[in-house]
């Protein structure tokens, strides 16, 4: 029988870009961390309060809009602490506050909870996804169900984007469970053995065939809510 989770993962839609704001809950402490505070911020808040937690950490997986956009006024109710890359900070280029800087491969710990932070560059310079225990990836916008983070908004890179997800799908196990940053699929998690499946992305063996298809194909082709595409059928030879 595995070990009990030393913590709960509490998942809000909000905003109106479908954006995912995660509250991790410490069961040893009542400690909670925020990953990506957005939009409705009165309601992780209140999530909080209802269920008796002090919310200590911020993580944030990039810094695009709609992903810090309610970071002020979740600081302004709680003395947290803000985590993020040191490549996102530098790409950020954010005055104010103290944030506590990483780099890929370190441990944070809420309470009794340790998640480790993995670089995960495409999307932006320093985007994160957070692993937490039991293969749990809050994946931001680097991977979507059956999708990923876009490329040509500032700081995208398709050739890392393709990097970071071939280190993700030599690396991950299959059981590991994707929460991504955005409600863009026909359900909100899947398991990375799905996703190695029928997310198109995860299919390309040639970087050129990757770029073309997510920079030149993709958005022309697919719409949401995101489905699983067969290996072979991302992208017609020709197109």
């Amino acid at each position: 029988m595995s070990e009990p989770l030393p913590y709960v993962l509490h998942t809000l839609e909000l905003g109106p870009m479908e954006n995912f704001v995660y509250l991790i809950e410490d069961h040893a402490t009542r400690r909670a961390a925020v990953v990506d505070p957005a939009w409705e911020v009165h309601r992780v808040l209140g999530l909080a309060e209802e269920r008796g937690l002090r919310i200590t950490d911020v993580l944030l997986t990039h810094s695009h809009h709609d992903h810090v956009n309610g970071l002020a006024e979740l600081l302004a109710a709680h003395d947290a602490q803000v985590h993020l890359l040191k490549a996102e900070a530098e790409f950020w280029g954010r005055q104010g506050g103290a944030p506590t800087l990483h780099h890929g491969g370190d441990t944070i710990a809420v309470g009794g909870t340790e998640i480790r932070v993995l670089h995960t560059p495409g999307h932006t310079p320093g985007s994160a996804c957070y692993l937490l225990p039991g293969d749990h990836l809050i994946a931001g916008d680097t991977i979507f169900v059956f999708g990923c983070g876009r490329c040509d908004l500032r700081g995208g890179d398709p050739e890392e984007m393709f990097r970071t997800l071939r280190r993700l799908k030599a690396g991950l196990p299959d059981a590991t469970v994707i929460h991504p940053g955005h409600h863009y699929a026909e359900r909100p998690v899947s398991t990375w053995a799905e996703q190695k499946a029928g997310n198109p992305f995860l299919h390309f063996d040639r970087l050129d065939d990757f770029v073309r298809y997510r920079m030149h194909y993709h958005d022309r082709h697919r719409s949401t809510p995101y489905r699983p595409v067969a290996p072979g059928e991302a992208m017609p030879s020709g197109d």
